[in-house]
C-alpha cells in the first residue's frame, strides 16, 4: 500500500508540459520564427523527419536546418520514412514514434515536434498531430513560411491580388487537370512535381504563363527561374515548386 502511495505522489510531482510542433521553415536557417527557435532551445527532446531510401541510406532536410541552432546533439531523435506512396511502413513508423513522444510526455519531458515548410502543409507531422489529439494530450503549433511563400519572395512575384484565385496541387496526374486548374485559377502552384514533369512540360511548354520556378529554396543549392525553358533540361529535385500564373 505504502508502494502505491509513493508511485501515485511521484506521478503527482511530475509537471506536463505541451506538445510543440514547431516549423522550420524551408530551408534557410533563419526562417524559422523566434518562438519557433525559442521552443527548440527549451526543449528536452526534438523528434525530426527523414527518408529512407531502398538503399537503405537515410537522409533529413529537418535535420540539416536543426544542426545550425547549436542544440544539444543528444536531444534530436529521427524518425525515417521510405520514399514511397506504398504507406504501410509510414504507418508503422508514425505509431512507434508517437509512443515514444507519449513516453517522453508522461516522463515530464519538453518535447517538440519539427517540420520542414509549415508544418500544416503536406506535412508529415499531421499524422502524428492525429495521434496526439486522440489521445487529449496537450499541444502547440507553431506555423512557419512555407516553400511557396519564400519562392514568390525571391523571384518578387505576388502569389494573389484583390480578388485573385489560388490553389495548391501536390503530384498532378493528368493534362487535362492541369489545365482545368490553370483556367479556374489565378495562380497555380504545383509541388511535388518530380515524378510529373512530362504532364506539367506538355500542358505549360508552348503556352504564353509567367511561371516562377525554385529549388532547394534558401540553401546554398537554391536555383531559380522565370523560363520553363530553363527549367525543362534540367534534374528536377524532390525540392521543387513551380508557380503558374496566366
Amino acid at each position: 500500500m505504502i508502494d502505491n502511495q509513493n508511485t501515485q505522489n511521484i506521478k503527482k510531482q511530475i509537471t506536463l508540459h505541451p506538445i510543440h510542433g514547431v516549423s522550420l521553415g524551408p530551408g534557410d536557417p533563419d526562417l524559422i520564427t523566434v518562438k519557433g527557435l525559442k521552443t527548440l532551445q527549451e526543449a528536452d527532446v526534438i523528434y525530426y523527419p527523414g527518408s529512407l531510401f531502398r538503399s537503405g541510406t537515410k537522409s533529413s532536410y529537418s535535420l540539416s536546418i536543426l544542426e545550425h541552432y547549436d542544440l544539444d546533439p543528444l536531444k534530436l531523435k529521427g524518425f525515417f520514412l521510405e520514399m514511397t506512396l506504398e504507406r504501410k511502413q509510414a504507418q508503422k513508423i508514425y505509431e512507434g514514434i508517437y509512443q515514444d513522444i507519449k513516453l517522453d510526455f508522461e516522463r515530464g519531458l519538453k518535447v517538440a515536434i519539427v517540420s520542414e515548410g509549415d508544418l500544416s502543409t503536406f506535412s508529415s507531422f499531421s499524422y502524428l498531430l492525429e495521434k496526439i489529439k486522440t489521445d487529449r494530450l496537450n499541444i502547440k503549433l507553431v506555423p512557419g513560411i512555407s516553400s511557396f511563400s519564400l519562392l514568390a519572395a525571391q523571384c518578387q512575384t505576388p502569389l494573389c491580388l484583390q480578388n485573385d484565385k489560388v490553389v495548391i496541387l501536390p503530384r498532378i496526374q493528368t493534362e487535362d487537370e492541369l489545365r482545368e486548374a490553370i483556367m479556374s485559377f489565378d495562380t497555380v502552384i504545383l509541388m511535388k512535381i518530380k515524378s510529373v514533369i512530362d504532364v506539367i512540360d506538355n500542358v505549360i511548354s508552348d503556352a504564353n504563363y509567367q511561371i516562377s520556378y525554385g529549388e532547394h529554396l534558401g540553401t546554398n543549392n537554391e536555383f531559380l527561374a522565370s523560363s520553363w525553358k530553363d527549367v525543362k533540361s534540367r534534374e528536377i529535385p524532390y525540392f521543387s515548386i513551380i508557380t503558374i500564373q496566366k
